[in-house]
């Protein structure tokens, strides 16, 4: 009976072991998880955009609803997930009994300083659900969250060449500014909310692209706090005079042409404001994500296209197919570039 016991025991060690091994994740902590990781619950909406781009098979719900405007660039499955929420940044706040009847491996948090990382390690403790945090916040993280996740979850090969594009266009762009004197850079406003009359530090995440893509974001300052969009005032962007406005808004930057007290700004006399493309997730901010590196090109080009040519069109093309599994067509193409040139 005891040599019977013995070998029972023995087998079930054995299964453990085969079914479970220890990581460690970006915010130093080590994790027990799953030899073979198939479901994963991503807590914020830049985890869901890298499991989009990464593993989209393993996502088992989303932050945020896809929009009518947005499931083209989806794959069917992703379509149809039910939406969950997440424990921090945009959408809905996620409900953790939800969670758990889903049945994850694993759940992905957002390391970042600004977030309260006891509280997120309480939270997935108390459905008994692994947790692995990982480092988004800047787009210079994506590379190393891209091949850490790929590791994770089996896909190597598709995070390498993902994580290549990004260091290679960064350096691409980084070479074509580096030229450009500090004085001779071109004034950016960052315009949020309807009025435009919030922003964003020109040292917080939310902004990076601009200050990547060679553009002197005139709202100079520290971040107070990570969700942003600080109030100001037309008063202060008139004297702040930027040369281009670059806007998450089309109604904002359809309206403020004609908006006679907006006229002495420099960016609005001359016509020069443009309009994020935000599709399926946006190029500059909100949710943060590998979206950027695309938004940087775009910008760069906007900003000075004779030290960065840009073929948009096709680099757009190329983006998306890897970063999204999304072929556009030519009339999706139009649609998503038609605000990035107004």
């Amino acid at each position: 009976m005891q040599r019977q016991l013995f070998a029972l025991l023995a087998g079930l060690c054995l299964v453990v072991t085969v079914q479970a091994r220890e990581i460690t994740d970006m915010a130093g902590r080590k994790v027990n998880v799953p030899d073979k990781i198939e479901r994963v619950f991503g807590s914020a909406p830049p985890l869901n955009v890298l499991l989009h781009a990464v593993a989209p098979e393993s996502m088992l719900g989303l932050s945020f609803p896809v929009t009518e405007e947005n499931k083209a660039f989806f794959p069917p499955r992703l379509q149809t997930l039910p939406v969950v929420g997440g424990i921090f940044g945009m959408g809905q706040q996620m409900n953790p009994e939800v969670v758990l009847a889903m049945k994850p491996d694993i759940a992905l948090a957002w390391k970042s300083p600004f977030i309260d990382q006891a509280k997120i390690e309480g939270a997935f403790a108390k459905i008994g659900v692994p947790v692995v945090f990982i480092q988004l916040d800047v787009l210079a993280d994506w590379p190393d969250a891209l091949r850490y996740t790929g590791q994770l979850l089996g896909h190597e090969k598709m995070a390498e060449a993902q994580a290549q594009y990004i260091e290679l266009r960064l350096a691409k762009v980084a070479k074509a500014i580096k030229a450009i004197p500090e004085n001779q850079r071109v004034k950016v406003y960052y315009a949020e909310g309807p009025d435009g009359l919030a922003t964003d530090c020109h040292r917080s995440f939310h902004t990076e692209a601009i200050e990547l893509a060679g553009g002197y974001n005139v709202y100079r300052c520290e971040p107070k706090d990570h969700m942003g969009m600080e109030r100001i005032s037309l008063e202060q962007v008139l004297t702040l005079a930027p040369e281009i406005i670059v806007t998450q808004e089309p109604g904002f930057a359809a309206a403020v042409r004609n908006e006679a007290r907006w006229q002495g700004v420099p960016a609005v006399k001359n016509g020069r404001i443009y309009v994020v493309p935000r599709w399926p997730h946006n190029w500059v901010d909100r949710p943060p994500s590998m979206m950027r590196v695309l938004g940087v090109q775009w910008l760069a080009n906007l900003f000075y296209p004779k030290a960065y040519p840009l073929d948009l069109r096709r680099e757009t093309r190329e983006f998306y197919q890897l970063f999204l599994g999304t072929a556009l067509s030519d009339a999706q193409l139009d649609n998503l570039l038609k605000p990035a040139r107004h």
